[in-house]
């Protein structure tokens, strides 16, 4: 299950799916869908897009982390405090040591210019936010299943 880092040691090493959601609702509902969907990745989640960078950069609450260990997956909103989705995918996409990681936008969002931002800056998935429990942990799980157990990475 997802730990933040207020609850945390040294928890954060070995994670494996990065969720970046500032609504904690939604986040909940998305950690019951990779747990429905029997996805056994540890996840982490953290609510804003700065955090997201401190964690992926082993900087702020998250210094000392080991930077050997990145994750598998970054699940990312696009409306968040503090800095956007936009911004956390394009640093993200920027950096030769996260450039790898596949990032999935999720978001309420149908709009096209912002399926064309996100691809445009190197997303490898979007994903419009299923308003249904079912319909949601079914994406999740689809999402989950392809990252984590069919697709292959270095």
């Amino acid at each position: 299950m997802a730990e933040r880092a207020s609850e945390m040691t040294n928890a954060f090493d070995g994670v494996e799916v990065l969720l970046v959601e500032d609504n904690e609702q939604d986040a909940d509902l998305i950690l019951l869908a990779f747990k429905k969907g029997k996805l056994p990745n540890k996840l982490f989640w953290v609510k804003d897009g700065v955090e997201a960078l401190d964690f992926v950069g082993g900087t702020g609450a998250y210094d000392g982390r080991d930077m050997r260990e990145t994750p598998r997956l970054i699940l990312l909103d696009m409306t968040m405090p503090k800095m956007g989705g936009l911004d956390v995918l394009r640093a993200l996409k920027a950096d030769a040591r996260t450039r790898a990681i596949p990032v999935v936008v999720m978001t309420v969002s149908n709009q096209e210019r912002d399926l064309s931002d996100c691809y445009a800056l190197g997303a490898n998935g979007f994903v419009t936010k299923p308003i249904g429990l079912k319909e949601l942990t079914d994406a999740v799980a689809k999402i989950g299943m392809y990252w984590l157990l069919v697709n292959r990475q270095a």
